[in-house]
């Protein structure tokens, strides 16, 4: 994009840039809090074979991935070592033991073993271990155990390995979501409502749409068929296919009479993966992400939409079976 460009609103040009970024994450469990998706990756080890799937053609993750094995996995297994050599994996090399149950950690302690916990995301890990045990009250001495990666420069081992993207990638959903908003039926009136000077906003739609197109980012098919847009080429919610408006992006979502609070952040329309993020696939990508109401996005969770329409159609059978609804 050109540096003459004009800039975006602050609140839209912040929506768009924390689609780069993975959800939220607190201290109790093992992933980075809200960093950005080309960051290394955690792989469950029950998941992970020579076969497995990396990005597709960029052949692995930019900041390379750590492996998770269980202690029973680990520590039941007769020359475990030798096994995950052959899997092209090296315990505190790209392999750590991961303790998340006070069974594991008291049949298998690692302070027993004089290991060390782990420290670095890229090899040598720094130690052959890390821990998330939750407290409980049941035992003397049942504290919560924190171990590895807990220091305020490097606090989480990484990413959950659904929610990776290259940066690459990240770069070319940025653009094509911000082309999205222009495809709303009042996007410019909407940035000059919240900013934008009325030829900036002409100038800034006219650049990114080409650039786009240039890009084989603004396959208007493509996007129909991937529920992002509609027969008009205006943008839609993938889910309930309504038309957005872009003042939806700078809207507040309303809240219920007696239980507002006042530093609500989440605005009517929200980041959406039309199929859902899951081990496996890497589905933040371009043609899969779009803007969809905030409503519509929480009913869709983690199922993607063809799962939930096909829930809400067996809700609507029930209730009318049940004679709650009349048509």
């Amino acid at each position: 994009m050109l540096k003459t460009t004009p800039k975006l609103p602050i609140l839209l040009a912040r929506k768009i840039y924390k689609t780069g970024q993975t959800r939220g994450a607190d201290d109790d469990v093992i992933y980075q809090n809200r960093v950005a998706r080309n960051s290394t990756v955690l792989i469950p080890y029950k998941f992970w074979s020579k076969s497995f799937d990396f990005p597709e053609s960029e052949g692995g993750f930019e900041n390379g991935f750590i492996v998770l094995i269980p202690p029973k996995d680990y520590f039941k297994q007769n020359d475990i070592d030798q096994k995950l050599k052959q899997k092209g994996l090296c315990l505190g090399i790209n392999t750590l033991v991961f303790y998340y149950s006070r069974d594991e950690w008291n049949a298998y302690n690692p302070k027993k073993l004089r290991w060390k916990p782990a420290t670095s995301r890229t090899a040598p890990l720094g130690g052959k271990y890390v821990a998330r045990v939750p407290a409980t009250t049941a035992i003397k001495g049942g504290g919560q155990i924190r171990e590895g990666f807990t220091t305020t420069s490097c606090k989480g081992a990484g990413i959950r390995v659904f929610e990776y993207a290259s940066s690459k990638t990240i770069a070319q959903c940025r653009l094509q979501l911000e082309a999205l908003f222009w495809l709303c039926r009042d996007s410019e009136l909407a940035a000059v409502e919240n900013g934008m000077a009325k030829d900036d906003a002409s100038t800034r739609e006219s650049v990114v749409l080409k650039e786009c197109a240039d890009a084989n980012l603004l396959d208007y098919d493509r996007l129909r068929k991937s529920r992002m847009i509609n027969k008009h080429n205006n943008a839609i919610c993938p889910l309930c296919l309504e038309e957005l408006s872009g003042s939806g992006f700078f809207s507040r979502m309303k809240q219920a009479e007696g239980r507002e609070v006042s530093d609500i952040t989440v605005t009517q329309i929200n980041l959406f993966h039309v199929e859902e993020l899951r081990v496996g696939q890497y589905n933040h990508r371009p043609y899969n992400l779009a803007w969809g109401h905030h409503h519509c996005n929480v009913v869709t969770r983690d199922s993607g939409v063809a799962n939930t329409i096909k829930w809400l159609i067996e809700i609507i059978k029930r209730n009318k079976r049940e004679g709650f609804l009349e048509f």
